[in-house]
């Protein structure tokens, strides 16, 4: 079952990720250097869902 954006940003806060910003339904969060944009959309598709946990697991 797709995973909401809201989910998603519930676990990138919960690994130590900082919310930099929002602008409409998409946030940015950030790690050190690294930043990702999340769309706080109801169901994320299945690839940006696997690139967003790649992304998790790397920082």
């Amino acid at each position: 079952m797709p995973r909401s954006g809201k989910d998603m940003l519930k676990q990138y806060l919960g690994e130590g990720w900082e919310k930099l910003r929002q602008k409409g339904s998409h946030v940015t969060v950030g790690k050190g250097k690294m930043r990702v944009t999340i769309p706080m959309h109801k169901e994320l598709k299945k690839g940006l869902e696997k690139a967003l946990e790649k992304k998790l697991k790397k920082g």
